[in-house]
Formats: C-alpha cells, sequence, structure tokens
C-alpha cells in the first residue's frame, strides 16, 4: 500500500525585496529618524506563504512574477533552496516587488511597491490551471491582481481545490475573491473592513458555509462562520459557546497561542497561513488547523526579518503544545 502524497498547495501571490529598518519609535511628520540596524530579507506574502507551506512538508507550487533583475533572481533562487515549483514564476521587464519595513517597539509598518508583481494577470495563472486544479489548497492573498486572484480562485471552485484567502492588504482584491473562498484569515484590521459593506466583500457576500479565522496576535486566534461576525465582535462569547439561538455551526472558538518574547513580527501572518493551509491539506478540520498555526505564528516572532522566521515541522515538534 502506498503512502499518501504531500500536501499539495497552490499559491498564486507576491514576491518583494524586504528592506527592514529597526527604529527606536516612529517618526513624527517632517521628522527625519536614524534606523538603528538595516537589513534585506527575501519576502513577499505569496513567497512567504509558499516557504511557509513547505517547511511544514508540503508539496508546493508558486504563480508569480518578478522583474528581470538581480532581486528577482534572488527571490526565484530562494524559492528554489526550498524546493517550490518555479515553473510559473515568469520574469518581466519591470522591476520587483519592494517592500519597506519598519519595526519598533509596538508594532510593524510596511509600504509596498508592487512592481513585477502587478504584472500577473488572469492568462498568467491560467497557464497554471493544471497545478492549482491538482492542489489540495489553493493560498491567495492580496498584492497581486484582482483579475488573477480571481481566475486562481475559479479554477480551484471548479476542481474542488480548498481556497484559503487571506486579504492582506485589504483592496480589490477581496471582493473578487471572498465569495469563492472555503477560510478567510484577517487581522483585527482585516475583520473591521469586512464588516463594512462599503469597503467591499462583505461579509454578506461570503459562502454560507464559509469559516472565518481572526488572528489575535500574542492571543492567538479565532475560528467562527462569517455570519457571526457580521452582527458581533469574535470572541466576545466563551471558547465553543454558541450564540442563543445558534447551531453548532455558527459557533466560535478561541485558539490561544503560546507566549515567546517577539522579535520582529514580519511574517508572523503568512507562517500562520502557510500551516493552516497546510494542515487542512493534510485532513484536519480548521479548528484543528489552527492549533498548528498560532504555534507557526509564534515562532515567526521569535526570528528577525519574514522569510528566516518560518518555522520547520521540526522546529515545531513539541513547541507551545497547548491543549486543545
Amino acid at each position: 500500500m502506498s503512502a499518501p502524497h504531500p500536501p499539495r498547495i497552490a499559491v498564486v501571490g507576491s514576491l518583494n525585496a524586504d528592506v527592514t529598518l529597526w527604529v527606536p519609535r516612529r517618526p513624527s511628520p517632517d521628522e527625519t529618524l536614524h534606523a538603528e540596524r538595516i537589513a534585506w530579507f527575501r519576502g513577499g506574502k505569496g513567497a512567504n506563504q509558499a516557504i511557509a507551506a513547505a517547511r511544514l512538508g508540503a508539496e508546493v507550487v508558486m504563480v508569480g512574477r518578478v522583474g528581470d533583475d538581480t532581486q528577482g533572481r534572488w527571490l526565484r533562487s530562494g524559492l528554489e533552496a526550498e524546493g517550490i515549483d518555479c515553473r510559473h514564476v515568469a520574469s518581466v521587464d519591470v522591476p520587483t516587488g519592494l517592500a519597506v519595513i519598519t519595526v519598533d517597539p509596538d508594532d510593524v509598518s510596511i509600504v509596498v511597491a508592487a512592481g513585477a508583481n502587478a504584472s500577473l494577470d488572469a492568462a498568467g495563472v491560467q497557464a497554471a490551471a493544471a497545478e492549482i486544479a491538482a492542489a489540495d489548497a489553493l493560498l491567495l492573498q492580496g498584492e497581486v491582481s484582482a483579475a488573477a486572484a480571481r481566475a486562481a480562485a475559479e479554477i480551484a471552485r471548479e476542481h474542488g481545490v480548498t481556497v484559503v484567502a487571506n486579504p492582506a492588504p485589504y483592496n480589490d482584491v477581496a471582493p473578487a475573491v471572498l465569495p469563492l473562498a472555503d477560510v478567510i484569515i484577517v487581522n483585527r484590521a482585516e475583520a473591521e473592513q469586512l464588516r463594512r459593506p462599503e469597503a467591499g466583500g462583505g461579509v454578506g457576500d461570503l459562502r454560507s458555509d464559509a469559516v472565518l479565522v481572526e488572528t489575535r496576535s500574542a492571543a492567538g486566534c479565532v475560528v467562527g462562520a462569517p455570519r457571526v461576525a457580521e452582527t458581533a465582535q469574535l470572541s466576545q462569547r466563551a471558547p465553543d459557546m454558541p450564540a442563543d439561538g445558534a447551531t453548532d455551526a455558527d459557533r466560535e472558538i478561541t485558539v490561544h497561542a503560546p507566549q515567546v518574547a517577539a522579535v520582529d513580527a514580519t511574517g508572523a501572518g503568512d507562517a500562520f497561513a502557510g500551516a493552516l493551509a497546510v494542515a487542512m491539506a493534510s485532513g484536519a478540520t480548521v479548528e484543528e488547523a489552527a492549533h498548528l498555526a498560532v504555534r507557526a505564528g509564534a515562532w515567526a516572532v521569535t526570528v528577525a526579518g519574514a522569510q528566516p522566521s518560518l518555522p520547520t515541522a521540526e522546529q515545531l515538534a513539541g513547541f507551545g503544545d497547548l491543549a486543545p
């Protein structure tokens, strides 16, 4: 009897060169502030989530665009070193995407220039249709065009592939993709945008059987049905406690994260998303997958940089084990 294949993950998303600056505080208007440290890292939400999944044992195919430049070759080589299929990471005559990240004692701020990422269109995604259709799960974010993300989601839905959407940043990709998503991963700010119909892609547009996962940084995450989030803040009720009149499908579940000493939160959300997708592609429920995802996110904040912080399965073994 042959062993089951490793989980197969398709990622349609961005690849960025990240320049990270550590600053003592956020600058005031018109102020020049000296950074305490500077470092370059491979990044981009799509590439980060692809590597997060690969390090946890998944077979990963990446669909994206880089510039025909030094940064683009650097980013591709990083993916290939992780064993990721890059046949659909094409080079274009546009500079590779760039992210400028500032890390202060309280938070992380990111400014992204899409660059080559904006060149990925629906036709480029269709070229990877066979790989998307063969996946167990598709990971999408908000750093490529809405047309490209929508095309990927449609292919996945047609072939019964689980669509995991992380609308970060929250933009025009959200209304294009969220109605097709099986699982939506948002942070607090994105959850607020999701609850406002004028932001596009509101809760009312989501499938009735979709699951919403709201990450809460050091507090872990909350898993629930989107229709619950439409009328109330997540996790106001006790874990596993349905609202009055709600069915079991409406319940919200809080998954706590292990407590760690944070160094850099960059990439923690991508570690979470990659781990959640791998666990679900391996047969776990969303609640079960969330227990792995919060541990991956917690590990990530203990290491500087996005991709250097993404944990392997061996690193997570026994790390932050919590009772379900």
